[in-house]
């Protein structure tokens, strides 16, 4: 068992964050979308798709007509759709400001690379004895802990739940406009990457209080 104490800075409307003292000023929740604590997975979402659902695929995603080349929002090449040039999501389409507040948000690709970068980070296989792996960041700069369970994605099933973890940005892929960026990790690696908009994966929500 891996008896890890996360840190809890404060809180914002119901929910709590940790101050891991990044020069943006960024604070992180310490718990999924969807979650209560930091060792449940909490919902997956679709990328700027607001509520959880059953199947996640082509068909099913909201911003496209069934397939990947036919995106009505976030598109910034005809090759993918309808052009509209947006690389952010909008706050209507932001999975953290419409369950938790006007006061949340999703990460940017940038605040993803910059909370990965400000801390050292350990897989954890049994966190807290919950029986749940992750990874446990500890920050450079202030020691204050942060902790991500490997939750896996979704299509129409559960996959790599217990050995892998996916959270989405709200920034779309600088070139593919079907894909997404998000920070992926597994028991020997943890870095950025980009996927397919269509798959369910889990959100951390951030804060900034000035």
């Amino acid at each position: 068992m891996n008896n890890c104490d996360i840190t809890i800075s404060g809180g914002k409307g119901k929910h709590e964050y940790v101050d891991l003292g990044l020069p943006s000023g960024t604070l992180w929740a310490t718990y999924n979308v969807g979650a209560t604590k930091p060792s449940e997975y909490g919902n997956y979402f679709a990328w700027g798709e607001t509520k959880p659902k059953t199947i996640y695929d082509w068909e099913t995603y909201k911003w496209c007509k069934g397939s990947d080349d036919s995106m009505s929002k976030y598109c910034t090449s005809n090759n993918y759709g309808l052009v509209d040039d947006k690389t952010f999501l909008e706050a209507e389409d932001d999975t953290a400001i419409t369950n938790w507040g006007k006061e949340w948000r999703m990460p940017t690709f940038e605040e993803l690379q910059e909370m990965l970068n400000g801390c050292i980070w350990k897989w954890v296989k049994d966190f807290n004895g919950t029986g749940v792996a992750g990874q446990l960041g500890t920050s450079k700069t202030n020691s204050a802990t942060i902790f991500f369970p490997a939750a896996g994605y979704l299509d129409e099933s559960n996959h790599l739940c217990g050995d892998e973890g996916y959270y989405w940005s709200s920034s779309l892929h600088k070139s593919y406009s079907d894909g997404a960026y998000c920070l992926d990790f597994g028991s020997e690696y943890i870095n950025l990457y980009d996927d397919s908009r269509s798959y369910g994966r889990s959100v951390r929500a951030v804060v900034r209080l000035s």
